[in-house]
Order: structure tokens, then C-alpha cells, then sequence
């Protein structure tokens, strides 16, 4: 983005009284995650994004390296029994679909013209797991040295959902997946965007526990903190924030970025419509600010109570917040 735009943003924003210190996302072009000959300008694109970034104060830029797709869902209003909406993936739905037929997605269908995904999905056929990691350490190595030198941490998310789809490979989906990401270019300013609702979607990922080894090490730079309902079939929706809403403990996970220490930038992350609100799915207002407080409830709980009773302190805190 152009710097005088971004000075522009951060007007905006502080005008308001807040400080503009994240950017999510950057997006990467497909040419660099296909490693195709017109990445080295695309890259140096990138890396002036960075330098701009850092000259209006930005401190972490948010970005991803999913192929194609950086989050898929199979519908973007599925209704709660609360009478909620929300985002959710159909496992089965997915399955059926047939690449070669062509793809249909809420949220997607404008994205490419036509013939487009068509001709993308083709070239990344000759892509599998070993060549995106092959394309995302080049991409690293000529973008992580400059965000050491403009004081911006970088932070990966994870692949939505963790999984391959429709044959593309994904690289970002499991603990392995991010000490390798790390190992790329060992550095604190290669880092994580840990998005519990990502990670999450597959049961066998622990959030606590990738919290506190990656949390301990100082590489988590922004931590989405949202929950997820997972369906024995790999089906999933986003839930409520709550523990009891979903499948994930999210008292144990605060806990856990508590115990480690973790003093970096926290957002709720996605929020259902509720309360009659319309707007862009998945980012309901009123969702997302009862999910702050909730989650500055738990924090507070672990905070005074501490130790062994943090976890029962949290507890009465999540009693105490309420959905629709």
C-alpha cells in the first residue's frame, strides 16, 4: 500500500484514539507461493509494504501462505439453535465438490473470472507440500531480514480450515507445521498469528499446549482468540466464545498465554450476527464485544486468583457473560 494511504489510515484511526500498530493481512501474490519467475518483483513489492508499514509505527503485519484459498467455509449464515448466525464448513459439501467441474464457495464466487481459478488450480498441480515449503522459505528469507531491520514482526496464520482441499496442498496446519515455519528463519521477527478457531478446527491440534511451547519462546505476535464446534466428520462452525459454547476450553487457553507471559496484541476474532445485526459475515460487532469482555473476564480471573485456582477463578468469570 502506498505510504501516503497508510499515513492516511493511521490518521484515521488515531482520531479516533486508537493506536495503528497491526496490519491484517498482506496478502501474497499466488505467483510467489507458486514460485513462478515473477516473484522476485512481486517480493520486492512486498518488502516495501513492510518498510512502509513500519513508517507510519505499524509493529506486526498478519499474513498467510494458503494456496488459492486463505479461508474456506460452505456457508456464511448457518443458523444456531439461539437463533445466531454464523460461518461454517460442510465436510461432506466440500468432498462433493469436483475441481474439475469448478468450485463454488460463499465468499469466493466474485473473487476469480471466470476460467481464472480454473487456469490457478491447474499450475498447482505441479505444487505439492515440499515445493510450497521450498517457495514460502525463499519468500522468507528475502522478506524476514527486512522487518528485523524495520522493527515489524511478521506473523503467519494458520491455514482455515487446517487441512488439504481440493488438493492443494497446505502447509500451516499442525505444532510440527509451525516449529518448521520458525526453523525457515530462526528469528523473532518470524513469528505466529495463533488463531485458536483455525487450529482449533482440527481436534487434534491443542491451543493450550501450542500456546505455551510457542508462547514461552516469545514467537506468538498476535493471538486470535475465537471458538469453534467441531463435528466427528470434520465438519465445523464458529461458536460463541465461550467455553461452553464450543469445543475449545477457552479458559485453559487464556490461561495458558497468561502463565506464559504473553504481552502481545490479543483481537476476539470472528463473532456471529446476533441481536437482529446485519453486516459483513463473520464479524458481527456485538458478537466479537461480548467476546473482549469475555475474554478480559478470564483474563482477570487468572490474573487475581493465579496458580491452581486460576482456572476455577475463569470459570466464574465466563458464568458471568451471557449470548443472545
Amino acid at each position: 500500500m502506498p505510504l501516503e494511504k497508510l499515513q492516511a489510515l493511521r490518521a484515521r484511526i488515531e482520531g479516533a484514539g486508537l493506536k495503528f500498530e497491526v496490519v491484517e493481512s498482506v496478502p501474497v501474490h499466488e505467483d510467489i507461493k507458486l514460485g513462478k519467475p515473477a516473484r522476485d518483483r512481486l517480493i520486492a513489492n512486498f518488502q516495501q509494504n513492510i518498510r512502509n508499514c513500519a513508517a507510519v509505527g505499524v509493529k506486526v503485519i498478519c499474513y498467510n501462505f494458503m494456496p488459492v484459498f486463505d479461508w474456506t467455509r460452505t456457508e456464511m449464515a448457518k443458523t444456531l439453535p439461539d437463533g445466531s448466525h454464523t460461518l461454517a464448513f460442510d465436510a461432506k459439501a466440500v468432498a462433493r465438490i469436483d475441481p474439475e467441474q469448478g468450485i463454488s464457495l460463499p465468499g469466493w464466487d466474485a473473487s476469480y473470472r471466470p476460467g481464472e481459478l480454473r487456469s490457478l488450480l491447474e499450475e498447482y498441480r505441479a505444487v505439492d507440500e515440499a515445493a510450497l515449503w521450498r517457495n514460502l522459505e525463499y519468500f522468507l528469507r528475502a522478506i524476514v531480514p527486512v522487518a528485523e531491520n524495520s522493527g515489524i514482526r511478521m506473523a503467519m496464520h494458520p491455514d482455515d480450515p487446517p487441512r488439504p482441499i481440493f488438493g492443494l496442498p497446505r502447509i500451516v496446519k499442525n505444532r510440527d507445521d509451525l516449529a518448521r515455519l520458525l526453523k525457515l528463519v530462526d528469528t523473532p521477527a518470524n513469528g505466529l498469528t495463533l488463531c485458536s478457531g483455525s487450529l482449533g478446527a482440527d481436534p487434534r491440534n491443542s491451543i493450550e499446549a501450542l500456546v505455551r511451547e510457542f508462547g514461552a519462546i516469545g514467537r506468538i505476535h498476535f493471538a486470535h482468540l475465537r471458538n469453534v464446534k467441531v463435528e466427528p466428520d470434520g465438519s465445523f462452525h464458529e461458536s460463541g466464545h465461550r467455553s461452553a459454547d464450543g469445543s475449545l476450553d477457552m479458559a485453559a487457553i487464556v490461561k495458558a498465554y497468561h502463565d506464559v507471559g504473553f504481552d502481545g496484541y490479543v483481537r476476539p476474532d470472528h463473532g456471529r450476527m446476533i441481536w437482529g445485526e446485519t453486516g459483513k459475515p463473520g464479524y458481527g460487532l456485538y458478537d466479537r464485544a461480548l467476546g473482549a469482555v469475555y475474554l478480559n473476564g478470564l483474563w482477570e480471573a487468572c490474573s487475581r486468583f493465579g496458580g491452581q485456582d486460576a482456572a476455577r477463578g475463569a470459570a466464574h468469570a465466563e458464568s458471568r457473560i451471557s449470548g443472545p
